[in-house]
């Protein structure tokens, strides 16, 4: 990771995602990312029922408990560190959830449009 501090889409201060559950490539709490970060995990997204349901549809269980891996699993209201390419899809499909975009990294405008997230945002 760059010396320099990360940056969200807004150009300021990377804030913290969720720290519970905890997030982020690092499970540092942040959408921080780095070049071993294939998936881009740097939307930081609240979650709904309806893109849990998507998620699991497509592949990524989210919402079941995995122990053996430490993690409880996500419900509406959680904060997570999602990846761009996976927001970018449910938000192609109607059914992608908020964003945080004090805590969505820069490095997501690589694969998802500002304007996107902004129409996601949280209030």
């Amino acid at each position: 990771m760059d010396k320099d501090p990360s940056l969200n889409v807004l150009g300021e201060a990377l804030q913290t995602c969720s720290l519970d559950p905890m997030t982020g490539f690092f499970r540092n709490g942040a959408c921080d990312t780095c070049d071993q970060d294939s998936g881009s995990h740097t939307v930081c997204a609240v979650m709904t029922d309806e893109f849990l349901a998507f998620s699991k549809y497509v592949g990524n269980d989210l919402s079941t408990p995995r122990p053996e891996f430490g993690f409880a699993g996500l419900k509406a209201g959680d904060g997570w560190c999602l990846c761009a390419a996976r927001f970018l899809q449910a938000a192609d499909e109607g059914c992608a959830p908020r964003v945080n975009l004090s805590a969505t990294h820069q490095k997501a405008l690589e694969i998802v449009p500002l304007n996107v997230l902004e129409q996601h945002q949280t209030s």
